[in-house]
């Protein structure tokens, strides 16, 4: 069955919203891998060093933004409701471009979903940027809540939690979109996205329960999506759950 025209461009449009490559490249490697069952601790390191530096710029951009609002309190110039505007944009840009801050390469693609064997039960490709699009609505909705809880303060617990949260599932999109590692993304998504997300969640409802509900639906798609990721790596033949050592063929 083929997609009609008018599915074929609400898929162009979410896609270009979310950032997602949804053509399929046929470049090849020159110099093919071969996977080893060596720990590659080169890569665990990078890992480590990119998602903190992804979230220390995250905290700094959590300052600059309680900076801006500031000026703009102490400004006669700007409407009442202009540091609101400020704060949404903000916030709609860590939730749907929080990967700019990172050093890692965080391609969003569907090539690696594409190419992996799935579950009978996977969603369609489709899916992720439509569900990631009202996911971002509501991170945005309720981080909003919170700040406004919070005073219009940015560095704040709940919000540092926040940033963190999102830098965890980049690495994460890293581990798997990008470098195809169906082991090391096991362990990863449901310490880092998973987890992360509970967390958050924890501490909007103490701050603002409105806010913490808000943000709920968030755990139940990242409880699927983890499922997800374990019965992928159940299909294609189980690899081990850390990041292998890759040596080209001429070693």
């Amino acid at each position: 069955m083929t997609q009609s025209n008018d599915d074929r461009t609400v898929e162009k449009v979410v896609n270009q919203v979310m950032g997602v490559k949804s053509e399929r490249t046929t470049e090849s490697i020159s110099q093919p891998l071969i996977t080893t069952k060596q720990l590659d601790l080169k890569a665990v390191l990078i890992y480590k060093l990119g998602t903190i530096f992804q979230t220390g710029i995250m905290i700094l951009a959590l300052w600059g933004m309680e900076k801006l609002v500031n000026l703009v309190d102490n400004s006669t110039f700007f409407p009442s409701w202009f540091n609101t505007l400020l704060a949404v944009l903000f916030f709609t840009l860590l939730s749907i471009r929080s990967r700019i801050f990172s050093l890692l390469d965080n391609t969003r693609s569907r090539r690696t979903y594409d190419d992996v064997v799935r579950p009978k039960w996977a969603p369609p490709p489709l899916a992720f940027p439509i569900v990631w699009m009202i996911i971002a609505v509501l991170r945005v909705t309720a981080a909003i809540l919170v700040w406004q809880e919070m005073n219009q303060q940015f560095l704040v617990v709940p919000l540092i939690a926040f940033v963190v949260h999102l830098a965890l599932g980049d690495t994460w999109n890293t581990i798997f979109t990008v470098e195809r590692r169906l082991g090391a993304a096991v362990p990863v998504v449901i310490l880092g996205p998973w987890f992360s997300a509970l967390i958050v969640t924890w501490l909007y409802w103490q701050i603002n329960p409105v806010a913490g509900m808000v943000l709920a639906p968030s755990c139940i798609w990242l409880t699927v999506a983890a499922y997800l990721v374990l019965s992928i790596w159940q299909l294609n033949g189980t690899e081990p759950l850390y990041p292998l050592k890759l040596t080209s063929q001429e070693e």
